[in-house]
């Protein structure tokens, strides 16, 4: 909940506080940079320790007391500071969550168990752009939506210490690995055996292709980051949209996301994994369509609410796709490589995006972001 309101609140508490979209850009890539290190930091230390909880803890105790601090500051350059640490801390609670879910499932349930997860937490984040929405409406102030945002993560501190433990035993994703193994030596020797016999043959040995996972897993929140990054802007200062609206569109992104993890939830264990690349390819098609809403002002809002539905509920099933295959795909000690992978894309996409709107405008930016999801979609297609 604190993040979804934070989500839309920060770009434009930076623009209120008389920063500018080269300022959130810089805000971002710094945050998102830090990440990358830490995501491997945080997600070496809870394997290596086998403790998980902990490491959440820390994150929520950590994001309570600096989004006080947050109440306490009016400079952009202190603002950029605290928000870079408080990146670093957030990530905390990231490889110990996905590792959780891994060790206390079964394979056969991960999809189903990463996309219940996901979309509590989507539901969450809806109701953080309801408050974000409403609290705008009535003219509250930044003080009070930081205040409530600190009182939330310290709910999600109290709930973790009761709701929360760590796995007796932690061996699934060991497993797992040693189970694709003895499946690709067992097809493997059906092929042989097959030609040794003439007999015709229908199926081929193929291993997975991991770089071009990771590698299209970069291009995604790349071009993630460049397109969502100014967006609040865009809507505040292109469209003329009060924040209010700029919230309430937001809600429908959410909406759609929320529509697609309960539906993933249900379906996923009859999809392929070649319906990755089909979603990376439709999120590409949605942010050229973004092109059209500067040039419809008459259903501009309507058009962006549309679109931002649909680019929530392709997100959804992206992310538990990937999240599920990322664990599968990583060994023990590097949990924290899904959250590196993202953040890589994420830096350099979060200040390309805002450079790219300030100097040549919101379209060059959407048309940029859906020219890198059509070179992921490329390299989802190596993979699967």
């Amino acid at each position: 909940m604190a993040f979804g309101l934070l989500s839309v609140f920060f770009p434009l508490y930076v623009i209120a506080m008389g920063g500018s979209l080269v300022d959130i850009g810089i805000m971002s890539a710094v945050a998102l940079l830090l990440v990358i290190p830490s995501s491997l930091f945080w997600g070496y230390v809870c394997d290596k320790t086998k403790r998980y909880k902990r490491y959440i803890l820390i994150s929520f105790l950590a994001l309570t007391i600096l989004l006080y601090l947050f109440t306490l500051t009016t400079s952009v350059g202190l603002l950029i500071v605290l928000y870079a640490i408080m990146s670093i801390l957030h990530v905390a609670h990231e490889p110990p969550k996905n590792v959780l879910i891994a060790e206390l499932y079964s394979r056969e349930e991960w999809e189903k168990t990463f996309a219940s997860y996901e979309g509590l937490t989507e539901v969450g984040v809806l109701i953080g752009l309801l408050l974000g929405f409403l609290m705008s409406t009535y003219g509250l102030g930044p003080t009070l939506i930081l205040l409530l945002c600190s009182g939330l993560n310290l709910v999600a501190l109290v709930m973790c210490l009761i709701l929360v433990a760590d796995p007796l035993l932690v061996f699934e994703r060991s497993l797992v690995n040693i189970e694709k193994t003895i499946n690709f030596t067992y097809k493997g020797l059906v092929i042989a055996s097959k030609i040794l016999d003439r007999l015709p043959l229908n199926e081929r040995l193929k291993r997975e292709n991991p770089s071009a996972f990771f590698s299209g897993l970069v291009l995604f929140s790349f071009a993630t980051s460049i397109l969502f990054t100014p967006l609040p802007v865009f809507f505040s200062k292109e469209l003329g949209l009060p924040a209010s609206m700029v919230f309430a569109i937001y809600v429908s992104n959410s909406c759609g996301g929320v529509v697609g993890y309960f539906l993933a939830g249900g379906r996923l264990s009859q999809v392929e994994k070649s319906h990755i690349s089909r979603v990376v390819i439709f999120r590409g098609m949605l942010a050229f369509l973004l092109m059209a809403v500067t040039r419809m002002p008459v259903y501009s809002v309507l058009l962006a609410a549309v679109i931002l539905i649909l680019m929530g509920f392709a997100y959804a099933l992206f992310l538990v796709f990937t999240l599920s295959l990322s664990m599968e795909l990583t060994p023990e000690g590097k949990a924290g490589l899904f959250n590196v992978l993202v953040g890589i894309g994420g830096a350099c996409g979060s200040f390309i995006g805002p450079f790219l709107a300030q100097t040549l405008g919101f379209t060059y930016t959407f048309l940029t972001a859906g020219i890198i999801f059509s070179l992921a979609y490329a390299f989802f297609k190596i993979f699967t």
